[in-house]
């Protein structure tokens, strides 16, 4: 492949950016030392064209490989959900289920779910990052909930829970004392976010996804990981329509 690479490489000028669809996106080149090929994928939210490549691969090449393949980026562009703001009568996605937005300047500023609707009050301007807001409260408040409940089916001591704004990956966990997952999981149905967190919880005696660890996953976690792990294929990139 990568002879067919050097061809192509010498035949375009070369360039850090691709433009897709009327969208002119970054083209970003992350070198991984374990790599044996070129991997390329675009960002969850849309936001850029990512490369990651062997160590001894020339930037040049995974640029070119960018540019060739600029058709099926495309597609992959389009089939992103249109970004769409919270604003006064419209949703927002809150642990599986749509919340209309209901707005009264009159009521309290901080946000409360009843039935389904989220009443929030104050001024307009500002209405999107004070959901925000109480959307990563939220996702850190049920998320160390599920931690707790992980901790302790796996006779753990628990640890600190935080967030993160990562758009590749939805948990991590730091040599084996910090769990951290992607706040638009309080998006998603309970049994997705729970799967996240006690899949980061097995890792604080795995640190790897060796046979011991999915076991330690499955005896830990209520649910099917499968499921979750497919509703996160199929619908993960949905929880990036909202909030920039």
């Amino acid at each position: 492949m990568i002879d067919w690479l050097r061809g192509a490489s010498t035949e375009r000028t070369l360039d850090p950016a691709i433009d897709l669809g009327g969208q002119r996106l970054p083209i970003v080149l992350k070198r991984l030392h374990n790599a044996r090929r070129l991997t390329l994928r675009l960002a969850p939210d849309g936001s850029e064209v990512r490369i990651s490549l062997p160590a001894w691969a020339q930037a040049r090449e995974a640029i070119a490989f960018a540019h060739s393949r600029k058709g099926w980026l495309a597609d992959q562009l389009a089939k992103l959900p249109a970004r769409t703001a919270p604003e006064p009568g419209g949703e927002v996605r809150y642990r599986g289920a749509s919340l209309k937005v209901a707005w009264d300047a009159r009521a309290p500023r901080r946000p409360a779910v009843d039935g389904d609707a989220l009443r929030i009050g104050g001024p307009e301007t500002g209405l999107e990052l004070r959901i925000r807001r109480w959307l990563e409260a939220e996702a850190l408040r049920l998320a160390e909930a599920d931690m707790h409940d992980y901790c302790a089916a796996a006779g753990l001591d628990p640890v600190p829970m935080g967030l993160t704004r990562a758009q590749r990956r939805w948990g991590s966990c730091s040599d084996k004392s910090r769990i951290r997952i992607n706040w638009r999981l309080v998006q998603a149905p309970d049994f997705v976010r729970r799967s996240v967190v006690a899949h980061e919880v097995a890792h604080l005696v795995h640190f790897d996804h060796s046979p011991a660890f999915h076991a330690l996953l499955a005896r830990i976690f209520e649910g099917e990981i499968a499921s979750a792990d497919r509703w996160l294929k199929e619908h993960g990139r949905g929880l990036y329509a909202s909030f920039g």
